[in-house]
């Protein structure tokens, strides 16, 4: 059985990652996105999000098969402690656990960094994804309805919640992934990599 890696992104993964992400736009609701970014925008947003935030790739024999990345989760400074989640996984390997071990990397990676709380949203229904997410300890907050309107379809929107870090009363602020000690996010990905492997 060939062995999966976990690592951080490189410039050089904009293409395969767009690749996984492309069927996601023409296909189905998952994302809400209609048109395929060209390949120098999508670089942008990963140079963008990474920057900040860890956003990483799982391979096997070299080849990304999935992705997931944090994000500020809303733009005022008082929402600093809060982040939103996202991964895709290539179809050909759903259903194999990677989404679970790439989310739990992030969120290690996050109480690094002072994160409080974490988001995910999901477009209903997506069995897949909602059982990610119950079964990681989110508990749904609740639903926009009708919010969405892609593949011919009005789509409802669950959001998830869950607390990874304490709420204190004088909180350190948010910190920069590029501020976390490379060993600390080291020690991570090579924790996940393990756990990927069995």
């Amino acid at each position: 059985m060939s062995r999966k890696i976990i690592r951080f992104v490189k410039e050089t993964d904009t293409a395969e990652i767009l690749s996984i992400y492309k069927p996601y736009i023409i296909e189905t609701a998952i994302t809400f996105e209609c048109e395929i970014p060209s390949l120098n925008e999508f670089a942008e947003r990963i140079k963008g999000i990474s920057f900040d935030y860890p956003y990483i790739v799982c391979l096997i024999d070299n080849k990304i098969i999935g992705y997931a990345y944090a994000h500020r989760q809303m733009e005022r400074d008082a929402y600093q402690w809060n982040s939103e989640l996202s991964v895709y996984i290539d179809k050909n390997h759903l259903r194999c656990g990677i989404g679970k071990v790439l989310y739990n990397s992030l969120i290690e990676i996050l109480q690094l960094q002072n994160i409080c709380n974490i988001y995910g949203g999901v477009t209903v229904p997506n069995e897949n994804s909602e059982k990610l997410h119950e079964h990681l300890g989110f508990e749904k907050l609740g639903t926009y309805h009708n919010t969405g309107y892609k593949c011919g379809v009005w789509h409802d929107v669950a959001w998830f919640e869950k607390k990874i870090g304490r709420n204190d009363p004088k909180p350190a602020p948010f910190a920069s992934i590029r501020e976390i000690e490379k060993i600390k996010l080291d020690e991570i990905i090579s924790k996940y990599t393990k756990k990927i492997n069995g």
